[in-house]
């Protein structure tokens, strides 16, 4: 059994990520920025942490009270409507890197349990987003970390409900299973693709 430390747990992934980590034993520290969504996390077996990670102090405390042994960053910052991905490009870049700091910060504060971290598994055009998966991957990995590099996710609540997008892909439940296994995985990068 492990404490995770699941941050971005009300997105897509985490929402399928929380009831496998729990039937697979361990105890989820849901954190989420959004406290309409705390019940929800609480129903699907996790202890709901409100908490936003661009408050680092309160972040800091959060991880500490929580006493992780993995720190598991799920956080992304997308509009609900796939054709304003591009409105969005300078704050999934923030989450990114000052999000993703903080989190390594809050994890070394607690003890410096294992962080694994979202990533992508295709190339991005050159711009803030692909800057801030650039500096997302080298943190995480300096830290002895691991980068979770996912194809585009398809299957229901994601962009792609309804056509296959195009490779790298993986189905959201699919990326939810392979990511319970890779809580394991030594320090690199874990590719997760159909």
């Amino acid at each position: 059994m492990m404490k995770v430390f699941l941050a971005g747990a009300s997105g897509v992934l985490g929402q399928r990520l929380i009831p496998r980590l729990v039937e697979a034993g361990h105890e989820v520290g849901a954190m989420t920025r959004s406290a309409a969504k705390m019940e929800s996390l609480i129903d699907l077996g996790a202890v709901a942490i409100l908490c936003d990670v661009f408050d680092r102090d309160a972040l800091v405390q959060s991880v500490r009270d929580f006493q992780p042994h993995v720190v598991l960053n799920e956080l992304t910052d997308l509009p609900d409507d796939v054709t304003k991905i591009g409105e969005h490009a300078e704050r999934n870049a923030r989450i990114r890197t000052e999000g993703n700091h903080n989190l390594i910060e809050a994890a070394r504060a607690a003890g410096a349990p294992k962080i694994l971290a979202q990533s992508v598994a295709w190339q991005l055009p050159d711009g803030p987003d692909a800057v801030a998966v650039k500096d997302l991957e080298q943190s995480v990995l300096a830290e002895g970390g691991v980068v979770l590099s996912y194809g585009q996710f398809y299957g229901p609540g994601t962009y792609n409900e309804g056509a296959l997008p195009a490779e790298p892909r993986v189905h959201i439940d699919r990326a939810a299973e392979l990511t319970v296994d890779a809580l394991d995985a030594p320090t690199g990068v874990v590719t997760i693709v159909d």
